[in-house]
């Protein structure tokens, strides 16, 4: 059985009420994969807002692997120290990772933000030698268009993550660099102009379908709502 670990912040866990990009990718899969498969992790809420707690699961659908590494306000500073035990428990085959985000706008610039990258890697390995891991670059959200220097070091990020990925891939631990959803628009595809809608869920997971599809021939491409 294929076993996805997606790993990410605020637009990876979701908050009540939604699909969430995992499950459109878990539906995608379900059409599109042809053996078993699922959705694992250490977690399974969304974030309550009420509650200002990750303490929800209140999915839009909840009849699905809910399984995830993903935290409201979390980024790699916060799961880095995380992915080894979340593999050791969870025993993914791939890593969807989408980080990167909320170390830039409150922790970390993007240079140290990218050497967190490489010590989740890293940690990921030495849990896991032949982990695969999918890397999905920061999508600039609503701040980057009102903050140049915000949007620079989003910039920066995605080029070193990018070089990150060619200098760490090997054949027994492939790493893949997703293609960022090309039309993805914060005014259409979020709700605040960082948390997706429904489309921008479909977007992202998207992003990870054709990467997958496109580096592993895992499932096909990404049909779209």
């Amino acid at each position: 059985m294929l076993r996805l670990m997606p790993v990410g912040d605020s637009t990876t866990i979701g908050s009540a009420g939604e699909h969430t990009w995992r499950y459109r990718l878990w539906r995608h899969l379900c059409a599109t994969y042809g053996g078993p498969f699922t959705l694992v992790g250490p977690r399974e809420t969304l974030y309550d807002k009420a509650a200002d707690a990750p303490v929800s699961l209140a999915y839009a659908d909840p009849g699905f692997p809910r399984g995830h590494l993903a935290g409201w306000g979390e980024g790699f500073v916060h799961l880095a120290p995380l992915i080894g035990e979340a593999i050791r428990e969870g025993r993914p085959d791939i890593l969807l990772v989408s980080l990167g985000l909320i170390d830039l706008g409150f922790y970390t610039d993007a240079e140290q933000t990218d050497r967190n990258a490489r010590a989740f890697i890293t940690a990921a390995r030495e849990a896991d030698p032949r982990i695969r891991m999918v890397l999905l670059p920061v999508v600039p959200n609503i701040r980057a268009q009102a903050d140049d220097l915000f949007a620079d070091q989003v910039a920066h990020f995605n080029v070193l993550l990018a070089k990150t990925v060619a200098d760490l891939d090997r054949p027994g631990s492939p790493l893949l660099l997703a293609e960022p959803p090309p039309t993805f628009d914060i005014h259409c595809d979020t709700y605040d102009g960082t948390h997706p809608s429904p489309d921008g869920e479909h977007k992202i997971a998207s992003a990870f379908a054709e990467a997958m599809w496109l580096g592993w021939g895992v499932g096909e491409r990404y049909a779209g709502a």
